[in-house]
């Protein structure tokens, strides 16, 4: 089985790992860090990682990198402060492209 890792802000993420999964706090929302941590990730076999849409945000195009690789699957999730929406509009355009529609609003 592939590994779990979560990244973004330490009061986000530290309940994951009660579940398991290996956390990856980055500080003041870091790009560099964030940007090397997610490269390091990938090189070591993740093959699932969770970010904060907060973290994202400051790393568009480091995730884009793995946009269309297999391996690791970047998902974002709703850190501390909320959710802006972000990782539900990242997960319907992969949906759309896999099936060619928009199944949440029937193809409109």
């Amino acid at each position: 089985m592939d590994k779990i890792g979560v990244m973004g802000d330490y009061d986000s993420i530290y309940g994951f790992a009660a579940l398991g999964l290996s956390i990856f706090p980055i500080e003041d929302n870091d790009a560099e860090q964030a940007s090397r941590t997610l490269r390091q990730l990938a090189q070591n076999g993740y093959g699932i990682v969770y970010i904060t849409e907060e973290l994202a945000a400051v790393i568009p195009k480091e995730i884009r990198r793995y946009a269309g690789e297999i391996t690791p699957a970047v998902t974002l999730i709703p850190g501390i402060k909320g959710n802006t929406g972000n990782g539900i509009a990242a997960v319907k355009k992969s949906v759309e492209q896999a099936v060619g529609s928009d199944i949440l609003f029937g193809g409109e």
